[in-house]
């Protein structure tokens, strides 16, 4: 499958970026590097002038009466929104028109190539890409969490530019499944409807598709991308280009390896260093996907245990006894009350030291 990204390739840009697509040994990225600056800039966009504009015309009153660290917060979570509902779609629409790689053998699954995998790859990698910057440009905000998640996606999508596990991408990327309902979770606190039926079903939906999407879906490829990994580690790719010549005449391949297979040559393997750091990338990111989900279903239970809430309305009536340091629950703007809930924050605010994946 051809490139299916609408902007073609910028000679300028290829140019630029093609001494280190040899040194890194990535003969593939001056042919997407447009999409991952192109998406990354997408994101800053969206981030810094859609999100403001939009967020302050729906919603005035909230938007307005939060502080800068927590607007941005809001903002990184519409960028995540948009990003996770446009990718989710994109990757199922190349797992289903896509016929070459769903034909892939174990060698295409390591060394082989598709535009349509890889435009998956590079539009990730633009995201993890901006991810990677806000987060470690506002670590008091995001976490240590939340910045080893940025490394390690980003670290693992540039990998495909080798080409290397290409097949994989559009596979991982369905982690996404969950972010847009972890985002409304996240929203519905901010709107001030903690705990309404909206955010109970919200909620469920968050749960059941973090689990079966990255726990089931995400650890099951996860196994196999390490038996293909531990196969290419003992084995070299058997093509055309790799045989004798007089092994050559006599051997016979797949028709789709003359697109899928081009970029593989004499010197290409599976080094010991490439397997290692995938793999460990791809188990730190699994582990936090464990961690995660059960924190999440702590936070997602406080806000509908009937004894929490008691406890909550307990605290919020002795708050209006404390004069000295007080807390206050309520503010005014416009003339429209905006209510809070002096409740302990929770891993779904996205404002502790370690949080879900946004």
């Amino acid at each position: 499958m051809r490139d299916p990204f609408p902007i073609p390739p910028i000679p300028a840009l290829s140019k630029a970026v093609q001494p280190w697509a040899d040194y890194f040994d990535l003969p593939t990225l001056p042919l997407h590097i447009h999409e991952v600056v192109l998406m990354a800039a997408f994101y800053f966009f969206v981030g810094t002038v859609v999100s403001p504009l939009v967020s302050s015309r729906l919603f005035p009153t909230q938007y307005a009466a939060l502080s800068k660290g927590r607007r941005l917060n809001w903002d990184v979570h519409v960028v995540s929104l948009v990003q996770s509902t446009t990718i989710n779609a994109l990757a199922i629409w190349v797992m289903f028109v896509d016929d070459e790689r769903r034909n892939m053998d174990w060698q295409e699954r390591i060394w082989g190539y598709t535009g349509g995998a890889a435009m998956i790859q590079a539009c990730a990698a633009g995201y993890f890409l901006y991810d990677l910057i806000v987060t470690a440009s506002h670590i008091n905000i995001f976490g240590l969490g939340m910045l080893a998640h940025a490394v390690s996606a980003l670290l693992v999508y540039s990998f495909g530019f080798r080409p290397f596990v290409n097949y994989y991408s559009t596979n991982f990327i369905l982690w996404e499944l969950s972010s847009p309902f972890l985002n409304m979770h996240w929203f519905f606190d901010k709107l001030g409807m903690t705990g309404s039926k909206a955010q109970l079903y919200n909620g469920l939906m968050l749960i059941f598709t973090f689990f079966s999407c990255r726990l089931v879906w995400g650890t099951y490829n996860s196994l196999l991308v390490a038996c293909d990994v531990w196969t290419g580690l003992r084995s070299e790719p058997l093509v055309l280009a790799t045989l004798a010549p007089e092994d050559a005449l006599e051997a016979t391949f797949p028709s789709q390896y003359a697109n899928t297979m081009k970029y593989v040559s004499k010197s290409t393997t599976v080094p010991l260093w490439l397997a290692a750091i995938y793999m460990g990338a791809n188990l730190t990111l699994n582990s936090l996907n464990f961690y995660w989900f059960f924190k999440m279903i702590d936070a997602v239970r406080k806000r509908f245990d009937p004894k929490q809430k008691k406890k909550e309305k307990e605290v919020e009536a002795d708050n209006t006894h404390v004069k000295d340091d007080a807390v206050a629950t309520a503010v005014k703007i416009d003339g429209i009350e905006l209510k809070t809930r002096p409740r302990r924050g929770t891993l779904l605010d996205g404002e502790e030291d370690e949080t879900p994946p946004i």
